[in-house]
């Protein structure tokens, strides 16, 4: 433990807050927990009747089709799952045996809905791991491999432009976002050019998760923010509240072919989304939670990315926190991002 505090101390600076309302949870006063701010929310009669009407109409709906002698036991089983799917509670709060029966239910409404077999994971942080990040403005020289990896590791829809990763193309000598090219279509790398990449920073204060108001955002023990994507309602308050242009909305439903799904797939990872929901990076939490690297830093071609635990002293992320001259984008907000960026 003296050692995750010393990694804190050294790498997240916290100073106290003097702000009654800031969110970056440094003031010293106690807070309450989202759930029961949600429950002590006054709301009027009208409000509530419709909620409650509106979810047991499609309960009711569900229960009618499970229960119905002419439906055939297949039809049964999968109108009961759905009716399990829908009811169920914030991944968060879920008892470990309560995710387990909802990764498998949702392994079995797959299987039924296409034939094919999908592994959904459920495994939870590793003890004494905090992830980081670190990007080499020196080595990448824009060559996209990361974002078409990404793409296809995380079941990306293929019909429009979703990309969790940005990769800037600046002028030397500028360091203004507004004059980017995150659209080039030339040859790379362009002459008198760096590039620099943008995704999820993974904040240790992100302000995502103070915004949000189903709790349907969280940070996790590991450092990794992640999403519950049934509990999102697509309101995009994170979207407005994040300050790195990290998360992305699902304007229509997404769409990837049954061949290219990745059938390898965490929870509150890569699962298959849904339209008008929010997603973005999870450190490839399907990947890291098992002791590999990112699927962007496998893909780097000039080794530009590097990603590992904080709190493993002979880790390379250490070594690159310690013996080169790193910073953070927008430092002076107090997110405190797990995401450096150095030169060689």
């Amino acid at each position: 433990m003296k050692e995750i505090r010393d990694i804190y101390k050294k790498y997240f600076k916290k100073e106290d807050c003097k702000s009654e309302d800031c969110s970056c949870g440094n003031n010293n006063k106690p807070r309450k927990d989202g759930f029961d701010q949600k429950i002590e929310q006054k709301t009027d009669r009208r409000t509530a009747i419709k909620s409650i009407t509106s979810g047991l109409l499609a309960g009711v709906g569900m229960a009618q089709s499970a229960c119905s002698p002419t439906k055939s036991d297949a039809s049964k089983e999968k109108a009961s799952m759905e009716w399990e799917e829908y009811f169920k509670g914030n991944y968060q709060v879920m008892s470990k045996e309560e995710q387990l029966a909802t990764v498998k239910r949702l392994e079995r409404l797959y299987e039924m809905n296409t034939g094919h077999h999908i592994n959904v994971s459920s495994k939870g942080p590793l003890d004494n791991v905090l992830y980081g990040y670190a990007f080499n403005l020196s080595k990448c020289q824009g060559y996209m491999d990361c974002v078409k990896a990404c793409k296809e590791e995380n079941n990306h829809d293929r019909d429009s432009q979703m990309q969790y990763i940005r990769i800037h193309e600046m002028g030397k000598g500028n360091f203004d976002f507004e004059l980017a090219d995150d659209n080039f279509y030339h040859q790379v790398p362009a002459e008198g050019h760096f590039y620099l990449g943008t995704q999820c920073f993974h904040c240790e204060n992100p302000p995502c998760v103070e915004v949000c108001p189903t709790k349907a955002t969280w940070k996790e023990k590991d450092g990794i923010v992640v999403i519950d994507y049934d509990w999102c309602i697509g309101c995009r308050y994170c979207m407005a509240a994040c300050p790195y242009d990290g998360r992305r909305f699902n304007w229509k439903e997404p769409h990837v072919p049954e061949s290219e799904v990745n059938k390898d797939q965490h929870y509150l990872g890569n699962r298959l989304r849904k339209k008008g929901v929010m997603e973005k990076c999870t450190f490839c939490v399907q990947k890291s939670r098992n002791g590999e690297n990112t699927a962007c830093v496998e893909a780097c071609p000039t080794g530009a990315r590097v990603f590992g635990n904080l709190l493993d002293p002979n880790s390379e992320i250490r070594y690159v926190l310690e013996n080169k001259k790193v910073f953070r984008l927008k430092e002076d907000l107090g997110t405190e991002p797990k995401f450096w960026y150095y030169m060689d």
